[in-house]
C-alpha cells in the first residue's frame, strides 16, 4: 500500500530562471522508513515542504495515506503527519516543558494526557533532567531530540524529518536512529533526508536519489548496491548517479 505518491511535481520559485523541481515522481510504501537523498540543491527540502503543505507546487500532485494534498484535505493531513524541520523549531527562551506544552496545545492535547506524554518522551530522549532548562542552553544534540518530541506528541502516522541528525554527537545520533526504528515498528511511516549515506543505508527500507529536481533512481539500498558490482556501499551508488562535481 502506498503511503506517499508524488506525481510529476514542478516548482519554480519567483525570481529563479531554473526550476527547483522538474517533473518529480516517486512512490513510498506505507509503514516503511524511506530516504529522500540528493546533493545540495537537488530539491529535497522543497519536496518535503510540498508534502507538508508548506509550499505549493506549480503543477503535479501529492497523495499521503490516500489523501490528496490539496485545500480540501490539508487539515486532515496535518493531523496525521509530524514534521521535524532541519532548523530547530523551538522557542529558545522557553524551557522544553513550556515548548512542548505549547505545541501539544496546538494539536489539541491538554491536561494530564499532555503532561504524561511530555514527561514520557523527555525521559525516552534523555532530557528529563533538563526539562525546565531554556532551550538556548541546550547542546545541539539536545535541541535535535527536543525538536523531534515536538513533532510526535499527536502520534502522527507519517513522520517527516529533514536532516534530523545533522551536527549532533554520536550518542545523540544513535539514540535518534533507534527511536526512528522503534517508532516505525509501532506502525508509523517515516520519510527523512540525510547527507549521511551510511546512516541511510542502515536505516532505510526504500530510498529515492534525486538530482536537479528529478528522480534518478529508487529502490532498496542493498538492491541498488547489488546492481553495481563496482559499488561497495550506498555512497558509491550515490556518486555513481550524481557524479563527483562539487555543489553549492
Amino acid at each position: 500500500m502506498s503511503g506517499i505518491v508524488v506525481n510529476n511535481l514542478y516548482k519554480t520559485y519567483q525570481g529563479s530562471a531554473v526550476p527547483t523541481l522538474k517533473g518529480l515522481s516517486f512512490t513510498f510504501s506505507e509503514g516503511k522508513i524511506a530516504g529522500l537523498l540528493g546533493p545540495n540543491g537537488a530539491g529535497k527540502t522543497t519536496t518535503i515542504s510540498i508534502l507538508c503543505g508548506l509550499v505549493r507546487a506549480d503543477s503535479g500532485s501529492v497523495t499521503i495515506h490516500g489523501l490528496a494534498q490539496d485545500a480540501a484535505h490539508r487539515e486532515a493531513i496535518k493531523k496525521i503527519i509530524g514534521i521535524v524541520p532541519q532548523q530547530i523549531a523551538l522557542y529558545p527562551q522557553l524551557s522544553a516543558v513550556q515548548n512542548l506544552t505549547y505545541f501539544g496545545n496546538l494539536y489539541g492535547i491538554k491536561g494530564k494526557v499532555l503532561t504524561e506524554k511530555i514527561m514520557h518522551y523527555l525521559e525516552l530522549f534523555g532530557l528529563e533532567k533538563s526539562a525546565h532548562k531554556e532551550i538556548h542552553k541546550y547542546s545541539g544534540g539536545m535541541k535535535r531530540r527536543a525538536n523531534i518530541i515536538a513533532a510526535i506528541l499527536h502520534d502522527p502516522r507519517l513522520l517527516i524529518l529533514d536532516e534530523p541528525t545533522a551536527g549532533v554527537d554520536v550518542q545523540s545520533r544513535s539514540m535518534i536512529l533507534q527511536f526512528l526504528r522503534d517508532y516505525n515498528r509501532q506502525g508509523a511511516s517515516i520519510l527523512y533526508t540525510s547527507h549521511l549515506l551510511e546512516e541511510a543505508q542502515s536505516i532505510c527500507d526504500e530510498i529515492v536519489i534525486m538530482d536537479e529536481g528529478s528522480m534518478i533512481v529508487n529502490g532498496h539500498p542493498l538492491s541498488l548496491i547489488a546492481l553495481h558490482p563496482d559499488c561497495g556501499n550506498l555512497e558509491d551508488v550515490f556518486l555513481h548517479y550524481t557524479g563527483h562535481s562539487l555543489r553549492d
